[in-house]
């Protein structure tokens, strides 16, 4: 886990199981009147498909530090008081959270918009991967920014003049 700005943001990626109320006691201040969270859980079907397993693969030191931007611009945009986000790697069973987003803030506007800003940033920017196990299949499923990447023209090395 890291932790940094006077332990007002906690963020971590992880092979061990998430538990929703250990991110509430990281965020929870005196000055709060609110604490709001996200829990992404793994569903049992996927576009017709029945889901056995999801699989999660990060480039760690990234992916912590792409979390940390996402915590303090959480704290830019909106008045909170402390940020926590984990993200579990590796096998998540259907029922099982895979991203926990947990904000505290004086009033509830803030934390509840800054919570649903982080979800869709963190899926669009963060590099972690998801395989996703169906009773006939698997696949992968990129972010948006694997997407972009990939969409993006190859660029041709410059040349050097010797």
């Amino acid at each position: 886990m890291s932790a940094e700005g006077g332990g007002r943001v906690f963020v971590e990626v992880t092979g061990e199981d998430l538990d929703i109320n250990k991110y509430v006691e990281l965020v929870a201040d005196p000055g709060a009147g609110a604490i709001s969270t996200f829990s992404g859980v793994t569903r049992n079907n996927f576009q017709g498909n029945s889901v056995v397993k999801l699989d999660y693969e990060a480039y760690v030191p990234m992916a912590v530090k792409k979390l940390q931007e996402l915590a303090h611009q959480m704290q830019s945009k909106w008045s909170v008081c402390k940020v926590a986000i984990a993200h579990r790697t590796g096998t998540v069973l259907v029922g099982e959270p895979s991203v926990i987003i947990a904000v505290s803030s004086a009033h509830r506007r803030e934390s509840l918009e800054a919570v649903h800003w982080a979800i869709d940033e963190l899926k669009a920017t963060v590099p972690i991967w998801k395989k996703e196990y169906f009773e006939d299949g698997s696949t992968w499923k990129e972010n948006e920014e694997s997407r972009r990447l990939l969409e993006q023209p190859r660029q041709t090395p410059a040349a050097a003049v010797v």
